[in-house]
């Protein structure tokens, strides 16, 4: 964000370092390392059981996402690579008791995969490292169930090495998937295991360069899985993964990012990156006023969570012979796009490598197919530099005017004074034009605060509503009918302290079949 008043840069310093006296100079510079620190971290809030509405919506507002969670959401689209011994097993899972000689793929080609998610727009792939079943992609020495014992490269090779490999030689990022339940490890079930698990979980994030984003599926915690039960020390896992990756949001099953609560591709329509701390993820309703007064009578946090919408482009999330003609449509894809990224949320699409090491033939039409519909879709902006106007202005400063979110940088926006909670925004096209999407983004930098709004168009007579909808967040993509107008309002009914937004554009999308 540039500077609003509250940053602090390197020019300050030299400043205060003549106004501060020597003797408190060690301690001021403590704590301005410990606000950049917060800042950094993100801000939560401690909710209490005789917080009024008020306070609770107060708090809310005040809540902040850290800078790893702000540059894992601006990714918007990502790939899964599910790629294991299920592959060659035709299971989606395994037992642990498969033979490693089964792991042999006759053409592997990580490179065919990064270029097909760079083709497709995809900003990272994650790797299925070690699955439920506990055989592990890579050459670990913790074990003997691995690529090391496989007919693969006579037992030499490293996916993991050659997909982090591909990735960054395409520009893209990568993660990895490593799975807490191990059915193949015999020390599961006891305290033993989560040294095996964090002995593992250094190599994965000390040995292949950068690693922005670690999965910790929640598969085998259930109440069907009593038996199998592991305590986990989750507390030790993710100061593991801060101190070897600070930058890599930690998912699912960690603090930083969380599962959507289904694997339909299906977003909220209300989806609040600001919750409780205990949260039932599939319920439709996890941020609202009443939930959050629900969860301030029991004391706890609000926190910032994203949420990550998994989908697989086929039935299964391991390849399958059986599903080659079952492969999503480019339609299908697209209702997936707007209702993940366009209701503030990451897309992690599944994309599942065949027995050779390489993504599918239907898959790969499809992917080329999807990101050429996504650089047409979003190709021109006719909202760009339109003229602007704003009901109220932060201060009448020209830093948070209404020209701001029109002005294609994501570090600008228009915010009125704290308590102003219904404002509105006037738009004057440069031409009329006719479109049918509408792309709002909220400056989640000062927290997410819109719950309700309204776009109009001005019909030459009267102003005329074409779409409302509830939250923002991130990204919202709004489609609407076709429509032509020279003049388009955004109408803010409610929000928390005051609405913000840094970015609004207007689109004509070709329909598909």
């Amino acid at each position: 964000m540039k500077q609003r008043g509250q940053g602090y840069s390197a020019k300050h310093e030299g400043a205060w370092k003549i106004l501060v006296k020597p003797a408190r100079l060690a301690v001021f510079l403590l704590l301005l390392s410990i606000a950049a620190e917060r800042a950094r971290e993100g801000v939560s809030a401690e909710l209490d059981a005789n917080d009024s509405i008020e306070t609770v919506v107060a708090k809310a507002a005040s809540v902040r996402p850290s800078e790893r969670q702000v540059q894992w959401q601006e990714m918007e689209f990502i790939l899964f690579a599910h790629f294991g011994m299920n592959t060659f097993t035709n299971r989606e899972w395994g037992s642990g008791k498969e033979d490693p000689k089964f792991f042999n793929p006759a053409d592997f080609d990580a490179e065919q995969w990064a270029k097909a998610a760079k083709d497709a727009g995809a900003k990272m792939i994650i790797l299925t490292a070690k699955h439920h079943d506990g055989f592990c992609l890579w050459p670990s020495k913790f074990t003997e169930h691995s690529v090391k014992n496989s007919p693969w490269k006579n037992g030499q090779g490293d996916v993991v090495k050659e997909v982090a490999d591909a990735c960054r030689g395409a520009g893209i990022k990568f993660g990895v998937y490593l799975s807490p339940w191990d059915r193949h490890e015999k020390s599961y079930g006891t305290p033993a295991y989560n040294d095996y698990y964090k002995n593992q979980l250094r190599e994965l994030l000390t040995n292949y360069g950068e690693v922005s984003e670690l999965w910790m599926d929640g598969a085998g915690m259930g109440k069907k899985f009593k038996r199998m039960r592991q305590l986990y020390d989750w507390d030790g896992f993710f100061r593991l993964a801060r101190e070897l990756q600070p930058n890599a949001v930690i998912a699912i099953r960690g603090p930083d990012v969380r599962w959507v609560g289904n694997e339909a591709g299906k977003g909220r329509q209300s989806e609040w990156s600001v919750l409780p701390d205990k949260i039932d993820e599939p319920a439709p309703d996890l941020g609202s006023r009443k939930r959050l007064m629900e969860h301030a009578g029991q004391g706890q946090a609000l926190r910032w969570r994203p949420a990550e919408v998994d989908v697989s482009i086929r039935p299964g999330w391991f390849y399958h012979s059986r599903e080659d003609k079952l492969v999503k449509s480019t339609k299908q894809l697209e209702q997936i796009y707007f209702s993940s990224v366009g209701g503030n949320a990451v897309l992690l699409l599944n994309i599942p490598p065949d027995r050779r090491g390489r993504f599918h033939e239907n898959d790969l039409a499809r992917l080329h197919e999807f990101g050429g519909f996504l650089r047409e879709a979003f190709r021109d902006d006719l909202a760009l530099g339109a003229s602007s106007r704003a009901s109220a202005v932060r201060g009448n400063r020209n830093e948070f005017s209404a020209a701001n979110t029109v002005d294609n940088d994501p570090e600008t926006c228009w915010m009125p004074d704290e308590g102003i909670s219904s404002a509105s925004l006037e738009y004057e096209l440069a031409r009329p034009a006719t479109f049918n999407l509408a792309v709002l983004q909220e400056c989640v930098r000062e927290g997410q605060r819109v719950e309700g709004f309204y776009i109009d168009v001005w019909d030459g007579t009267s102003w005329k509503t074409i779409a409302q909808a509830t939250t923002i967040g991130y990204k919202r993509i709004l489609r609407i009918s076709e429509v032509s107008a020279a003049r388009v309002r955004i109408r803010f009914t409610q929000s928390r302290l005051c609405p913000t937004l840094s970015n609004f554009q207007l689109f004509h999308i070709p329909e598909t079949d």
